[in-house]
């Protein structure tokens, strides 16, 4: 049942993916109707096959990389949902539904067997991938918000008003959007670092074992830290803000695949 939910979910990802990429060439709005319907679709079996896929085995715990993955996937697509039903910003499917789809289509693609379960200090304070997992989706709406600012801003600037340049919200908003979302990613990520350490004191007496992962975390937590200071004290301009914040999500993304594919064992030394 959860495969054919999750097959079933892809399938329709896809293609409103499809539907959205043409829709920023084309004027019809008839296009990014009919993806929105096969998105809110995909949504509802894809939230059937979450759940089926969360109480099985463990119970609800985001313990392995499937489960993580299935969850940050649905987490974007509900974030894109929420911001169409508020601004009516259809093309934001253009952006932020094929990292969606990948990120779905990651857990059909690589083996139950070849990907390890989350070590015991995960297990015990499975918060914190929770939290992670959150944090990350907030840097991926950053990410996605920067990549539109930079292609709109090149737009103007070129005076290339073409469909594109039309339907690509206005720089203000994507520079709001932008901060919004890293405000809301990085009290998040610090959470997530937070519980994390504090399981690993518990479960193996030391808050940090210094393996690559979490050297990795700490380094992308200070670069977005540094962005938020940079925006808020120094007053960095949103077009600074929108290239830092395509290098950063990508060290996100890094951060997040690795602590899930190689799971987090103790120190060498404990």
């Amino acid at each position: 049942m959860v495969t054919v939910a999750f097959a079933s979910a892809l399938v329709c990802y896809f293609s409103s993916t499809l539907l959205f990429l043409i829709y920023l060439l084309r004027r019809s709005e008839t296009l990014a109707r009919i993806a929105l319907a096969l998105t809110s679709v995909a949504f509802a079996v894809h939230t059937v096959g979450l759940v089926l896929h969360l109480v099985a085995g463990e119970g609800i715990r985001l313990i392995s990389f499937h489960k993580a993955m299935a969850f940050f996937s649905w987490t974007l697509v509900l974030v894109f949902l929420g911001v169409v039903l508020r601004y009516r910003l259809h093309v934001l499917g253009a952006f932020l539904l094929p990292l969606a789809f990948l990120a779905l289509l990651s857990t059909a693609v690589v083996p139950t067997s070849s990907v390890p379960v989350l070590q015991p200090v995960f297990q015990t304070v499975w918060i914190h991938v929770t939290l992670s997992v959150l944090g990350t989706v907030g840097f991926a709406v950053a990410f996605v918000a920067g990549l539109m600012y930079i292609m709109q801003d090149r737009l103007l600037k070129s005076k290339q008003f073409n469909v594109l340049s039309f339907k690509l919200p206005p720089l203000d908003f994507l520079d709001a959007l932008n901060q919004r979302s890293i405000l809301l990613g990085f009290p998040l990520l610090t959470l997530g670092i937070l519980t994390g350490a504090v399981s690993a004191q518990i479960t193996w007496g030391s808050y940090l074992s210094w393996n690559p992962e979490q050297v990795w975390a700490l380094i992308t937590w200070a670069f977005y830290l540094i962005v938020l200071m940079g925006r808020i004290t120094v007053g960095w301009r949103a077009k600074k803000a929108a290239y830092l914040t395509i290098v950063g999500f990508a060290g996100v993304v890094l951060t997040f695949l690795g602590i899930l594919l190689k799971g987090h064992g103790p120190p060498a030394s404990l």
